[in-house]
């Protein structure tokens, strides 16, 4: 954070201090709310939460180094105490970003946000000093955080933001008003939250209408290939971009394939030139990721070649997302258990289609959490969509949703040994380590709650015979 001292803080975030001997302190560390991330001149920020009270840590932070603690109650240690600790956490963040200068870009969308936010932070890198969300950090709280770890060096700040309902990302464009909003799809991931996509629509929209107007610099980076999210262009006054496919989009793809290892590559067109493409990462979806990227360093300045470059460079900065490994028996395992909703699940069987050059598949899946009432027919509609795409092997993992995987297999045509049902991660490990052979490829995903990285972490362990 910049630094900022004690009596600062508490005049931003209207609080009072306690046990502050000398109120001109100044933070010179890390804002952080895990004691286990402190550092001398931390500032920790104590929440309370069902299992665990922040302010119990109080004595061994400081002890540790924390210059004070942002909390809501005195803890005998030097504190700053706030009715509301969050509200206090947002102001802090709002002084901040405000001092800083840093130009602000913020994504939103229903799948994709995390790749893409990697790649976009990768790419402005190469033009000047960036903090980006790390991992998926982007609720009321992951978000301040992040604008707070930026220094007086950064220039860019890219944040994502996330939404469960209508006026989230509202309140997270009030925290750290953004100049570029970026909206990547519209899709159904929380729909049994949202009650439909036209309410996701709405919710994702608000990041657009939180830029100012295209005079101030505001740009909003809509992508053109759906629907939804173009029709957002009536919502802002800021100029807006399209990126996409579509002939119509300002920074665009042509000639997409995909490499022999399931690589994206494409000739990169923007307003300025274009430049040929080929990605680390793997998965054609990462191509749209790519654009919408693309189309922010434009906006700012970046020429399609220093694009290209930073885009076949940029690699994957968030774990348990689409990570490829290859074991040293050959066996290939696809890592993809972070999350999992309709959208990604059809990408990542796409992906693993990509991959097989003749090899064995197998798509380790389980349940897509919060779909609500279109919960059995996504499940079936993957299961189906895994025979057609020819996967080897479909083993779907865990209860109901599990079943209704199986039984969009079964009803598609996978009616020998190349689809199961096994009740836990442990059962699909046992079952893999009994069948993989070498060469094989494996696809693990599901909704972060199935805990599928058992089954990651366990065959990364193993090796087979190479039968």
């Amino acid at each position: 954070m910049i630094a900022l001292s004690l009596a600062e803080i508490a005049e931003v975030v209207g609080g009072q201090t306690h046990d502050i001997p000398d109120p001109s302190v100044q933070i010179t560390g890390s804002v952080v709310r895990d004691s286990r991330e402190v550092e001398p001149g931390s500032l920790f920020v104590a929440f309370v939460g069902e299992r665990v009270d922040g302010h119990d840590f109080a004595q061994a932070v400081v002890a540790a180094g924390a210059a004070a603690v942002l909390g809501s109650r005195p803890v005998g240690v030097p504190a700053i105490v706030v009715p509301d600790v969050q509200k206090a956490l947002g102001a802090l963040a709002r002084h901040v970003v405000r001092r800083l200068g840093a130009t602000l870009v913020a994504l939103t969308g229903s799948v994709g946000k995390t790749s893409t936010k990697d790649l976009i932070a990768q790419v402005l890198q190469h033009r000047a000093p960036t903090v980006w969300t790390p991992g998926s950090f982007n609720n009321e709280i992951g978000l301040p955080l992040t604008a707070l770890s930026a220094t007086e060096d950064t220039r860019f700040l890219v944040l994502e933001m996330g939404a469960r309902g209508v006026g989230h990302i509202r309140y997270l464009t009030d925290l750290t008003p953004p100049r570029i909003g970026v909206v990547l799809n519209v899709g159904t991931a929380h729909i049994g939250e949202f009650g439909g996509r036209e309410q996701i629509a709405q919710a994702k929209g608000e990041l657009v209408e939180g830029l100012p107007p295209s005079e101030d610099g505001g740009a909003a980076i809509l992508n053109a290939d759906d629907p939804l999210v173009r029709a957002m262009a009536s919502r802002t006054k800021a100029k807006v971009l399209l990126f996409g496919e579509s002939g119509e989009a300002d920074v665009r793809a042509e000639n997409v394939r995909l490499t022999d290892s399931g690589q994206p590559s494409f000739v990169l067109h923007t307003p300025s030139g274009c430049s040929d493409v080929t990605m680390r990462l793997y998965g054609e979806h990462h191509v749209s990721n790519a654009l919408a990227a693309a189309a922010v360093a434009h906006e700012l300045g970046m020429s399609a070649e220093e694009i290209a470059t930073a885009l076949s460079e940029a690699g994957s900065l968030s774990r348990w997302r689409m990570e490829v490994t290859e074991r040293p028996d050959g066996v290939t395992i696809v890592n993809d258990a972070y999350n999992a909703n309709p959208e990604s699940m059809r990408a990542a069987l796409r992906a693993l289609a990509a991959m097989a050059k003749g090899r064995r598949t197998w798509a380790v899946l389980g349940k897509m959490a919060e779909l609500g009432d279109e919960a059995l027919t996504e499940h079936d509609a993957v299961g189906r969509l895994a025979v057609r795409l020819n996967v080897s092997k479909l083993v779907a993992v865990g209860d109901r949703e599990a079943s209704w995987l199986q039984l969009g297999a079964y009803n598609e045509g996978s009616w020998g040994e190349e689809s199961v049902h096994v009740s836990d991660a442990q059962a699909a490990v046992d079952l893999l380590r009994s069948e993989l052979r070498t060469g094989d490829v494996v696809l693990v995903k599901a909704s972060r709650s199935v805990g599928l990285e058992q089954v990651v972490l366990a065959l990364l362990e193993g090796e087979v015979s190479g039968r």
